[in-house]
Order: structure tokens, then sequence, then C-alpha cells
């Protein structure tokens, strides 16, 4: 059954926190970057908590365990037990388990959190291509990963030994930046023994049917920051989601975005959800309003007209962009109107 196309984000009157029994949030970048807590993250979190709804963080990032990461959440303020995190490991480490025997090898290319989650379901870690392993899993193993570790899953690979990756996200937040992640790393493999991985992470089904399976969650709200792996994520998996702009998605991008990568909300941090969602209203001629601002495609590019609040203007030339590119990608310029919103 095919699905209708998004053509703007939709509007709310009830909190979000409210509409939805559980939020599978991202962490890089919408919860932390570079390790330290976002502005706004941990006040948001607790009242959304402190409201009835669960909280639980879904990464693509392989190399902290449930454990690691649910204690640097509690240290930065966000009480966290190792139940409420799941991880592109434990989706890969299932992927992996339902493919081999139990207690077979497999190569480890990354950091404790595979091993910790290949452990748990019943599978030995190795960490040679001479070891006889069945499987090489890659996982993001942190910036300090040494090259031949590449290589030990490249003659692995080459030998024919099946090969799964956490996930293939090209960059990760940092502190100090965008840095390569574990697709860039997953690239090098790729191109010296020209195979194909099995992916496990987001936007792929394997990590939706581990964070279901593990949250139990009836009504979810996908929470984040990148629209390829995210949103996507959440449009794979037929759920609605919320995309926060205090990671890698800028207004640009989110205007382009083709109809996999178009989530339900947009709202500056993690305080949307705390609150409704403004309505979206055609305004004649073509046009949409959203607050105090009204946009529309015309003569190749993206118009915007009024004052306001910026994320409503974004929001309104959303609903001209996506509505203009129907199935496709928007192409229209809208580096005038975006710049009008500081965006």
């Amino acid at each position: 059954m095919s699905r209708s196309v998004r053509t703007r984000p939709e509007g709310s009157g009830q909190a979000l926190s409210e509409a939805y029994d559980t939020a599978l949030l991202d962490l890089d970048g919408v919860v932390y970057a570079g390790g330290s807590a976002i502005a706004h993250a941990v006040e948001s979190l607790a009242t959304a908590r402190e409201g009835g709804m669960r909280l639980a963080y879904v990464t693509n990032n392989a190399l902290r365990t449930p454990d690691a990461v649910a204690g640097h959440l509690t240290e930065l303020g966000i009480p966290t037990g190792a139940e409420d995190v799941i991880t592109s490991a434990q989706a890969v480490a299932r992927l992996i388990s339902e493919q081999v025997p139990r207690g077979a090898r497999v190569l480890v290319i990354g950091g404790e959190g595979l091993r910790v989650a290949l452990r748990e379901r019943g599978l030995e870690p190795v960490e040679s291509a001479d070891d006889d392993p069945v499987a090489v899993v890659q996982g993001y193993g942190g910036p300090d990963l040494p090259w031949g570790r590449f290589a030990e899953a490249s003659y692995a690979v080459a030998r024919g030994v099946p090969w799964f990756a956490s996930n293939t996200d090209l960059t990760i937040p940092s502190g100090r930046g965008i840095a390569p992640g574990n697709g860039a790393a997953v690239e090098v493999v790729r191109i010296a023994t020209g195979a194909e991985p099995q992916v496990a992470g987001k936007p792929l089904p394997p990590m939706h049917r581990e964070t279901i399976l593990r949250t139990g969650a009836k009504r979810p709200l996908v929470v984040g920051d990148r629209l390829d792996t995210d949103i996507e994520g959440a449009f794979n998996g037929e759920v609605d989601s919320l995309l926060v702009l205090t990671g890698v998605t800028d207004g640009a991008q989110l205007l382009a975005a083709p109809p996999q990568h178009r989530p339900t909300y947009v709202d500056a941090d993690l305080r949307g959800m705390l609150g409704g969602q403004p309505e979206i209203a055609e305004a004649g001629d073509g046009g949409f309003r959203c607050g105090g601002w009204t946009a529309a495609a015309r003569a190749g590019r993206l118009e915007l007209e009024g004052d306001g609040e910026a994320l409503d203007g974004l929001r309104a030339l959303c609903a001209a962009a996506w509505t203009a590119a129907g199935e496709e990608g928007c192409e229209l310029d809208g580096e005038k109107a975006l710049a009008r919103l500081g965006l």
C-alpha cells in the first residue's frame, strides 16, 4: 500500500509529549554534542518524563555499551538506565545471530559496544581474520581506531566471510565540528573488497525492529537531527518524527528533502516536545501561511513575506517547497528566503 506524500509539517493542538507514549531519541546532535548536553535538553527531557512520556535513547553509534551511554546521560543530569538505551550494535548483533550458529566467531572492527552486544547474543568476538570467523562486523570505533583494523576486515571479507555494518552514517557530530562516521570507515573496506555489507542501523528496518522490541512503544515519536537516518528511519517504520535543528541538518537541506526525509514536525530543539505545533494553512495563490509568514514557490524560487518567529517561516517554506517538489526533492532557490530568517 502506497503512502501519501507529505507536503507540509503537521500541526498539533496537543503537546507532543502527551500525544505520544515514547520518545525514541537520537543522541549525537539531539541530546548532546561532543559529550556535553545541548542547550535545553536536560530540562526538556525531565519535563517530558515527569509528564509520563517514556524516554528511550536510540543511537547509531556502536562504540559505547548501553551501560556506558546510560552512565554518561545520568552524569549530564538525565537519569537513565541501560534498558533505556538501544544501539546499532544491538541491532546488528541480533541480525548476525539470526544467520549464524550460537557460539560462532565474529571478527569485530570497532569498540566495546559491539563486543558486549555480540556476547549478549551468544556469539564470540575475535580480533583476526585468521581466527576463522563466520562473520565480520564493523561499527564506529572512535577517532583512534588503528588503520590496520580495516585491513583485517578486508582480508576476511575478501575470503568470502559475510560482512555486517552497524550503520553507514558518513559523519558524526563532535564538540569541534563534524567528524567522519562509521560510514566513512565502511567505504574503506568496500573500496578494498568490492563487497557490500548487510546494514542494521537507522534508517533500515533492523534498527526500528530492535527499538520496538526493547521499548514496547505503542505510539512512538522519533526525535532526531538527521534526515537520512532518523527521519528516514521513522518513514520506513511508518511512525511520526520530530526534526530538531541542533545537529547536522540546516534549513536548505530540509527544504530540499525528498518524501522519505520529510519530518512530521520541525522545531529548534527538544523544547519542541513540550508543546503543540502550529498549523500551516493555505493562503491562496499557491501560498502557505504559518504564524506571521507566508511562503510560496514562484518563478523558480521560494519567496517569503511577513514577519514573526523564524521557525514559523521555515515551516511555511517547507510547505511551499515540498508541495512544489511532490515526490522529488525541491530544487527551487530558497537562499534569500532562508537569509530573511537568519537560517
